[in-house]
């Protein structure tokens, strides 16, 4: 396993499951204003790794297109290459752009959405890209006729939803990603707001305008020290789980959780379109539909019946971690 380090220790568990794992690191102090190459891409060209990938014929995984500066490489020309995407990239930063109100990161998103649109074109020389949902994939492969759907891996084995009514509602997400900060805010303001209930927002590095926008709703918790372990301690124990988004690219993790784990899920169209996950969630298109269905399900018990109904919609969906793992392993050549 080869892995870009910034920002975090090294992690002693990989070591478990690799022969071996080597670490880089990333070169961020580059311009990323000079030149076409996506700044998530050039920060991740390191010799190093050209050298180590050219010491056997193994196959070769590039997760995320951020680490497919090589891909085209003429030394990796006969190896199977298999590029996990993770967004149609250039979609993804235009609309991190859309929701961000800081003008040099709303500049750089759009010149890092420019420069992912045209570098997109590396994706032909993949043995197959494994597309993350169905309309990416419809996408890639109409472009490249090279995608594969192979949706997102999760924490979860099971369905291990609880029984009975939870005593909050809540929003989880890194809060310092622009999409979750303005799905956030929206919740503050215009839903959580006009509610009486307890409200729960959790998530890492909140923006001031958040929490001034907190300031006035007591019944508002914000959270932005916990951890993973307690985040989903939350979403198992919260009484519905909303998770609104204005960026339908991808799949979201999160939402995977809370199904998984959690009791009532609140979302809108947006983020379970082309999923297969509709039927297991509350669907509200406005703030006032969101207000109506929180109060509606607020002292609904989840029982037993939900709980079946929510493991028939999983076990039927494209979401089995031991099956996409099997389509990986073939894909790979073993």
């Amino acid at each position: 396993m080869h892995c870009f380090q910034y920002g975090r220790e090294e992690a002693p568990e990989l070591e478990k499951l690799c022969k071996k794992v080597i670490y880089y690191k990333r070169s961020k102090y580059r311009n990323p204003f000079i030149g076409n190459v996506p700044y998530i891409v050039l920060t991740r060209n390191n010799e190093a790794l050209l050298e180590n990938l050219c010491k056997d014929q193994a196959p070769i995984l590039f997760e995320g297109m951020h680490t497919t500066f090589f891909l085209n490489h003429s030394r990796l020309k006969d190896r199977i290459k298999l590029v996990r995407n993770h967004n149609i990239e250039h979609d993804y930063y235009k609309n991190l752009e859309l929701v961000e109100s800081n003008y040099f990161k709303k500049y750089f998103f759009r010149n890092e959405s420019d420069n992912l649109k045209h570098y997109e074109k590396i994706l032909k020389h993949a043995s197959k890209v494994l597309a993350i949902s169905p309309s990416d994939n419809q996408y890639l492969n109409k472009k490249y006729h090279n995608s594969m759907l192979v949706p997102a891996f999760h924490a979860q084995d099971g369905v291990s939803s609880s029984k009975g009514t939870g005593k909050f509602i809540l929003y989880h997400g890194n809060l310092g990603v622009g999409e979750n900060n303005f799905a956030a805010l929206y919740l503050v303001n215009d839903v959580f707001s006009k509610l009486d209930i307890p409200c729960v927002i959790a998530g890492s590095n909140p923006s001031d305008e958040l929490k001034k926008a907190l300031v006035k709703y007591p019944h508002i918790k914000l959270v932005d020290n916990w951890n993973n372990e307690q985040i989903m301690d939350a979403v198992a124990k919260a009484q519905i789980n909303v998770l609104p988004t204005f960026q339908g690219t991808g799949i979201k993790l999160k939402l995977l959780n809370a199904l998984y784990a959690g009791r009532y899920c609140l979302v809108n169209t947006l983020m379970v379109k082309n999923t297969t996950l509709e039927v297991a969630c509350i669907i509200s298109e406005n703030a006032e539909g969101m207000v109506l269905d929180i109060k509606r399900y607020w002292k609904t018990p989840f029982g037993e019946r939900e709980i079946e109904e929510r493991k028939t919609v999983l076990d039927k969906s494209i979401f089995s971690n031991d099956k996409n793992a099997q389509l990986i392993v073939e894909m790979l050549g073993f």
